[in-house]
């Protein structure tokens, strides 16, 4: 290939795939004590693996179970959110419900999930005393947590939450995109199929 021009290897047309591509990073935090697990500028991946579907929901779930992260089918999930993402967080809250999980929140996330008519318990923030949202991480009553923080007083404080999540491999996402991708993966379950890499490569052809 190199050397040699794109039209002399017929590659002048965009192509554009009928089935969706997620590439996920592997990362090692767990190997690490006392490490933030969250992400920055900084390279920390040791690998990266791929899910390919024919929706971008199994896609993304085969490449979660590729690096080795299992999400919950139910259980109780653990909403606290910034400001800006509390409208994103009822919706999220919405299909959570519908999928059978319980939901625990912080007082503004659970006020603003309230108020839109989704049930869930509020939970202290560990500077708030306990007992608190790290003690039901710990006691094993927590299974999936969405976070999103702003500000470095804000990640400071959920450090224990992300570092305990970790070490009790709870499902944690830091963004709400994320969380978005997440859902899909949830209500994806159990229709993944296997496809060949050739039949994939065919489909790429002109």
């Amino acid at each position: 290939m190199v050397g040699q021009s794109l039209k002399a290897q017929n590659a002048t047309e965009e192509i554009t795939p009928k089935y969706y591509s997620v590439k996920e990073a592997v990362f090692p935090f767990i190997k690490f004590l006392g490490v933030d697990p969250i992400l920055g500028p900084e390279m920390k991946s040791t690998g990266e693996v791929m899910g390919v579907g024919d929706t971008f929901g199994e896609a993304f779930g085969k490449s979660q179970f590729a690096a080795g992260t299992n999400f919950p089918e139910s259980g109780c999930a653990f909403l606290s959110v910034r400001k800006e993402d509390r409208i994103q967080a009822t919706l999220i809250g919405k299909h959570l419900k519908e999928m059978g999980f319980e939901i625990v929140a912080t007082k503004g996330t659970a006020r603003a999930l309230i108020e839109n008519g989704i049930a869930c318990d509020a939970v202290n923030k560990v500077r708030q005393g306990r007992p608190h949202i790290v003690d039901m991480i710990i006691d094993g009553k927590i299974d999936l947590i969405v976070n999103t923080t702003e500000g470095k007083q804000a990640i400071k404080d959920s450090f224990t939450i992300r570092r305990e999540a970790l070490q009790h491999k709870v499902y944690y996402t830091t963004t709400m995109a994320g969380a978005w991708a997440l859902k899909d993966a949830m209500q994806q379950r159990g229709q993944y199929d296997v496809y060949r890499l050739q039949d994939l490569h065919k489909q790429t052809k002109h």
